[in-house]
Formats: structure tokens, C-alpha cells, sequence
């Protein structure tokens, strides 16, 4: 494994981050396989991953419920005595957030929940700038300055899907930020904050950990003739993993992408990819682009499964249902796709379900108007797989 210094924290962090939003389950999103998880996280542990990232609603039912990522997370540390061996990051739900007390609150639940008495790397999750304000109002800043001052927490930062400008914003206005999390891939490089977004955390030293690095998926999975094509091109042969993986440590303003491994094989991919140098070189960074402008031809939506707008009050799938309306573009397809939708997606989970309420629009990482992607996949696969 190799490691980097994560910014002012001067943290020696393995560049490949070990995500906890993913892990294997059995029936619903909320009950994790642990058996499976804790042969995933071992194998890591053992090979070199010693950053381990979490949240407070990992695997709920529910965007504001307390999740169990955090519990399986604190009862396999402790269990295996390797709490002094890793770094744990979780993050504080600031949407949550309705009063000052609520931050200290969901802090000690969290502590409690993993099952120690301090936090490595502390983040306020997913900040927008509605949140941030709201926070700001109930003296987030001065919670933070206790949490360092009391030792509870180490190091702090925020996670964030928004503009360059924001960012900065954000940044500016605390001087003891020391990490940021945000979303970066080739395909997004000028999406959000983006490249610029990584280049001014690096001037002003602040530690990067990526997410999304394989947008969900999308970038390695299903790929289009197209797109293969391109990568055939290549100088040297890659994987579509090691593309987007060895595409983000070529940076040197990335210091850890976080993947959220859902089972031991890609565990052990990963990590392998992690653990060696692969200098891109300009003619394949050319390819790199050219395959980031073929995707961006065909996109059907941004969606990165993340599943922050489920569960829909109405029962929609609302990850599966853009996942489907997505592949049938990428794969020009939509016949295949079409009985992909309406095999694994029930009746009454389906696009056609969704009644508007727009009550999922605020907790999209990807800022969709989500009734109205699920109105465009309504109106590409119709009602009836007789269509076609």
C-alpha cells in the first residue's frame, strides 16, 4: 500500500480509503451482512488500508435515521483490537441540525456507536449552502473549536457537492478547517468544484479525500462499445477500474480516494491497484479525456446511486428506475434495459409512481430535479413492457 500526508493533519493516510456506504446486505439496505463485511474490512486492515470512512445514516432506512455502518464499523475495531490501527471518519448530518445542542447530540451517539472516545476526522456531511448557514446560526464553528480543545476529535473538515465558489466560501470563513471531501472523477472534472476545486485545497494545504471515484459505478460497469474502443487505443492496458482509480492518484492534489467496496473481491482489486505506481502517461491521459467526452455524449441523468432520496414516501425506486433509464442511453439499448425495468423493479416502485412531491430534491448529492428525471424515464419505457 502506498500513503500519503493528508494535508495539514499530517496524517500518513493509505491513498485508498475504505468507504462504509456500500457494504454488503441481505434483504434491505439497513441490515448489513456482517459476516462478509468483516472479512472485507480485515482483508483491508490487514493490506494496508488504515482510513475508514462512515456517516451517520449509512445503512438506515431513512436519510435522518441513526444507521448501522457506524455500529458494525465501532463493534468489528473493537472486537479485533484494531481501533489504534486505523483512522476513522464519520460525519455530523447537518441537515439534521435543529438546534445547538444537536451537534453534541449526534456526537456523542456516534462515539457511542463506534466505540471509542475520540474521532480521527470529524466532517460536517454534505454541506450545501443553505445548510451551512443554518449551521453557522446555531455556532457550529464554536462546537468544532470545543470537539479539538476537549480532544473528542482530531482533526475536522466538511463533505460537499457544490460549486467552486461555495467551497471557497466555506473554506475562508474557518481557519482550522483541515479536511474536505469531494466528488471527483475523469468524467467530473468540471463538474461541481471539480479540478479547481482540488487545486485551491492543495494551495491552501488543506487534505483531499475523493468520492465517487467511479461515479457510482457507472465508469466501470456496462460500458459502451464506444468507450472500449477508445480505451483499446490506449498505450498501456487498464482495467476500467485501474483507469479511474490510477487516474485520480496521478494527482498529486488527491492525498486518499474513498471506494465503497461491497464485496472481498473488490476489496482485493483495489487494493492491489493501490499498492503500485502507474505513471499515465500524455498520450494516455489523452485517451482518459476522449473516453470522458464519449460518456458525456450519451448521459442519460447524473445519478450516482448514493441513495440519499430513499426511501420515497410514494415506495418509487428511485435509484434503480434512473440506474435502468441510464444504462438503456449508455448501451443504446432500450429494449434490454426495458425488461431489466420491468422485471426487477416492481409495479408500484416504478417511475410512473412518482406523484411530485419533490420532497427527495433536497437530499440529491447531485442537485436533480428528481420528479422530472423520473418523468423522462416514464416517458422512454412507458407503462407496459408490451411497448416494445
Amino acid at each position: 500500500m502506498l500513503y500519503n500526508t493528508l494535508g495539514k493533519t499530517g496524517l500518513e493516510v493509505s491513498r485508498l480509503g475504505f468507504g462504509t456506504m456500500r457494504l454488503p446486505t441481505f434483504n434491505s439496505n439497513d441490515e448489513i451482512d456482517t459476516e462478509e463485511a468483516s472479512k472485507m474490512l480485515e482483508y483491508g486492515i490487514e493490506n494496508g488500508i488504515n482510513l475508514i470512512d462512515t456517516a451517520y445514516p449509512y445503512h438506515s432506512k431513512t436519510l435522518e435515521g441513526s444507521g448501522n455502518s457506524e455500529r458494525f464499523v465501532g463493534e468489528f475495531l473493537a472486537e479485533n483490537n484494531y481501533r489504534d490501527e486505523v483512522y476513522i471518519s464519520t460525519k455530523s448530518p447537518s441537515w439534521a441540525i435543529e438546534s445547538k445542542n444537536d451537534f453534541q447530540m449526534y456526537l456523542d451517539e456516534q462515539l457511542e456507536k463506534l466505540q471509542t472516545d475520540y474521532i480521527d476526522i470529524y466532517l460536517l456531511h454534505s454541506l450545501n449552502v443553505p445548510d451551512w448557514e443554518k449551521v453557522k446560526n446555531f455556532d457550529v464553528l464554536d462546537f468544532l473549536d470545543d470537539c479539538l480543545s476537549s480532544g473528542t476529535v482530531k482533526h475536522v473538515g466538511f463533505s460537499s457537492h457544490i460549486e467552486i465558489d461555495y467551497l471557497i466560501e466555506i473554506i475562508d470563513e474557518y481557519p482550522k478547517w483541515e479536511v474536505v471531501m469531494t466528488q471527483m472523477n475523469y468524467f467530473d472534472e468540471y463538474y461541481q468544484s471539480g479540478i479547481m476545486g482540488l487545486e485551491y485545497l492543495k494551495e491552501v494545504n488543506i487534505g483531499s479525500m475523493i468520492m465517487e471515484p467511479l461515479r457510482g459505478g457507472r465508469l466501470v460497469n456496462n460500458i459502451p462499445q464506444s468507450v472500449q474502443d477508445i480505451w483499446n487505443m490506449a498505450e498501456v492496458k487498464r482495467t476500467p477500474v485501474e483507469w479511474a482509480l490510477q487516474y485520480l492518484w496521478n494527482r498529486d492534489d488527491v492525498d486518499c480516494v474513498l471506494s465503497g467496496m461491497t464485496s472481498l473481491n473488490q476489496v482485493k482489486e483495489n487494493i492491489e491497484i493501490a499498492s503500485k505506481i502507474d505513471k499515465i502517461s500524455d498520450y494516455d491521459c489523452e485517451i482518459i479525456r476522449e473516453v470522458a467526452r464519449q460518456y458525456r455524449s450519451f448521459v442519460g441523468n447524473r445519478c450516482t446511486r448514493c441513495g440519499y432520496c430513499m426511501p420515497c414516501p410514494e415506495g418509487v425506486d428511485i435509484i434503480n428506475c434512473l440506474t435502468e433509464f441510464n444504462i438503456a442511453n449508455m448501451l443504446n439499448d432500450p429494449k434490454a434495459s426495458a425488461m431489466q425495468y420491468f422485471t426487477l423493479i416492481d409495479e408500484d416502485s416504478r417511475a410512473d409512481s412518482c406523484i411530485d412531491c419533490k420532497k427527495c430534491i433536497p437530499f440529491c448529492s447531485q442537485m436533480l430535479n428528481i420528479p422530472e428525471e423520473l418523468q423522462r424515464v416514464y416517458e422512454y419505457f412507458g407503462s407496459e413492457f408490451d411497448h416494445f
